[in-house]
C-alpha cells in the first residue's frame, strides 16, 4: 500500500478508536455491552461487539485478507478469539474474535505490571505483614512470599512474571495503596490505552464475576507494556534466584534461595514444546473459568510480532501455546504480504502529547533516568540481577515514539528485545 494510503487509513482508524472511546461516558454503537455478572463466558461471541482499531475487528469469526502470496491460515486453530499484530506498526494482521469479553486469567497482570511497574524503584525493600497476604484467592498461583520476610520490588517483580505469582501481586498492589486503589488505577489506566473491553476486578486476574478482557485489548495493554525496558526484561526472564526463608546458621541470619522458571512454555519450553524462535515474553494465565490464556512477543527477520490467544477448546497439554506458535509462523509467513484488517489504536494523550527530542519514554521503574540508550546498554545486567535470560537492548534505529500531527501513533524503531532471547532457537 502507497505511504500516503498507509497514513490516511491509520488517520482514519485513529478518528474511529477516538469516537470509539465515548462509549466510557454515552452509549454510541462502538460500545461493548457492559460484562455480565457471572463470571463464565458465553458459548458464542455476542451479536454486537466493539469497532475500536476497526470495523472488521467487531465482527465475529475470522478476520483476514487472503490474496494471492498469502498463506493460509492454521485450519487447526481452537481457541475462541484470537489476534496477531505487527507490534511495531500496530497492523492487525489477522484475528478471530478480536473484541469477544471473556476472562483473562493471569493475562491481566499485564495491565497490573503496565500501570504499577513504574511506581517503586527495583531497589525498594519491603517487609511482609499478615495484611499483604490476607485477601489472596484460594488456589492461586504462588511464588512463595514468605510473612516477616524483606523483599525488595525486584524480588517481587520477577515473582509476578517468572510464577504469575499472586502473593507477589497483592504485595506490591499494598505498596500501591491497597487492592482497591491498584484496581482503580489498572481500569483508568486501561481506559487511557483504549482498551474498552477491559475491566479490572482483581489486579492479579483470579476469577470474579466482571472481570473481562479480549484478545484485542491483551495485545494492545502488552504492546504497551513492552515499551517499558524493565516490562520487556521482566517477561523475557527465564530463570531467577528467589528469597527464601531467613534462618540461624553458627548464630548468623542466612537467608536462604530458591529458583523459580518462567511458566510461558514458549520461553522455557516443555516436554512437548519447544522454545519459540525469537520468543521474547509476554504473559500466561490459566484457570478453571477463563481456560488458558496467553500473549506473546517474537522477532525474527526483523519484524516483531504479537500475538494473544483466549481459551482453546481443545484440551490438548500446553494447546495455547501450540496455537500461538502456529499464529507466530504464519504472520512471519505473511508479514508484508498480507493487508491488515484493523490496528492497535494508540493511546488517548498520544495524540495531544507533543514529540519533542528530549522526551523520556523509558518507562523504567521508579519513573526515573534518561531515555533509554541505543546501543550503549550494558551486558551485565543478567549477571546483576542474579537471573538469566535478562538481555541487553539492542540499538534503536529509528529514534523514540514518533506522534503525528494528525494523531496516528506509530513506533518508529526496532524494538529493544532483550538479545539472549531473540538469539534462542527451537530445540
Amino acid at each position: 500500500m502507497p505511504a500516503p494510503m498507509k497514513t490516511a487509513r491509520r488517520v482514519l482508524l485513529v478518528a474511529s478508536a477516538v469516537v470509539s472511546s465515548l462509549a466510557l461516558t454515552a452509549p454510541v454503537s462502538h460500545a461493548a455491552p457492559k460484562p455480565s455478572p457471572s463470571t463464565s463466558p458465553s458459548a458464542t461471541p455476542p451479536a454486537g461487539m466493539s469497532t475500536v482499531g476497526g470495523e472488521r475487528l467487531g465482527q465475529a469469526g475470522t478476520q483476514v485478507n487472503l490474496a494471492s502470496g498469502v498463506p493460509v491460515l492454521p485450519k487447526d486453530l481452537t481457541a475462541r478469539s484470537w489476534v496477531i499484530a505487527d507490534a511495531e506498526s500496530g497492523d492487525v494482521l489477522a484475528a478471530h474474535n478480536a473484541h469477544w469479553r471473556l476472562p483473562p486469567a493471569s493475562t491481566m497482570k499485564m495491565l497490573f505490571a503496565d500501570t504499577v511497574l513504574p511506581k517503586f524503584p527495583k531497589s525498594v525493600e519491603h517487609k511482609v505483614v499478615p495484611s499483604d497476604l490476607a485477601d489472596v484467592g484460594a488456589g492461586s498461583s504462588m511464588v512463595g512470599i514468605k510473612e516477616g520476610e524483606t523483599y525488595s520490588v525486584h524480588d517481587l517483580w520477577l515473582g509476578v512474571f517468572l510464577r504469575s505469582g499472586n502473593d507477589a501481586v497483592h504485595v506490591l498492589s499494598k505498596m500501591n495503596g491497597g487492592i482497591d486503589n491498584t484496581v482503580k488505577e489498572m481500569n483508568e489506566h486501561a481506559e487511557e490505552l483504549q482498551a474498552l473491553d477491559t475491566n479490572a476486578v482483581s489486579p492479579d486476574g483470579y476469577d470474579a464475576p466482571r472481570q473481562v478482557s479480549s484478545a484485542y485489548d491483551l495485545t494492545l495493554i502488552a504492546r504497551s507494556g513492552l515499551q517499558k525496558k524493565d516490562f520487556r526484561e521482566y517477561c523475557s526472564t527465564v530463570t531467577a534466584k528467589f528469597p527464601g526463608s531467613t534462618s540461624k546458621k553458627k548464630g548468623k541470619s542466612v537467608r536462604e534461595t530458591f529458583e523459580i522458571q518462567n511458566t510461558n512454555r514458549l520461553l522455557a519450553g516443555d516436554s512437548d514444546i519447544p522454545v519459540y524462535q525469537g520468543i521474547a515474553g509476554v504473559k500466561n494465565g490459566n484457570t478453571t473459568n477463563a481456560g488458558a490464556t496467553f500473549t506473546g512477543v517474537a522477532e525474527r527477520n526483523g519484524k516483531v510480532l504479537l500475538v494473544t490467544v483466549m481459551n482453546p477448546e481443545k484440551s490438548e497439554h500446553n494447546e495455547v501455546y501450540k496455537e500461538t506458535a502456529r499464529l507466530f509462523d504464519w504472520g512471519f509467513q505473511a508479514a508484508g504480504k498480507v493487508q491488515p484488517v484493523g490496528e492497535l489504536v494508540p493511546p488517548k494523550s498520544a495524540a495531544q502529547a507533543s514529540a519533542q527530542p528530549g522526551s523520556n519514554s523509558s518507562g523504567e521503574a521508579g519513573g526515573t533516568g534518561d531515555a533509554e540508550k541505543s546501543s550503549k546498554s550494558a551486558v551485565g545486567a543478567s549477571a546483576a540481577s542474579g537471573s538469566t535470560g535478562i538481555g541487553v537492548a539492542l540499538g534503536i534505529t529509528g529514534g523514540a515514539l514518533v506522534l503525528l500531527a494528525a494523531g496516528a501513533f506509530l513506533i518508529n524503531r526496532r524494538w529493544p528485545l532483550p538479545d539472549l532471547v531473540r538469539r534462542r532457537g527451537r530445540s
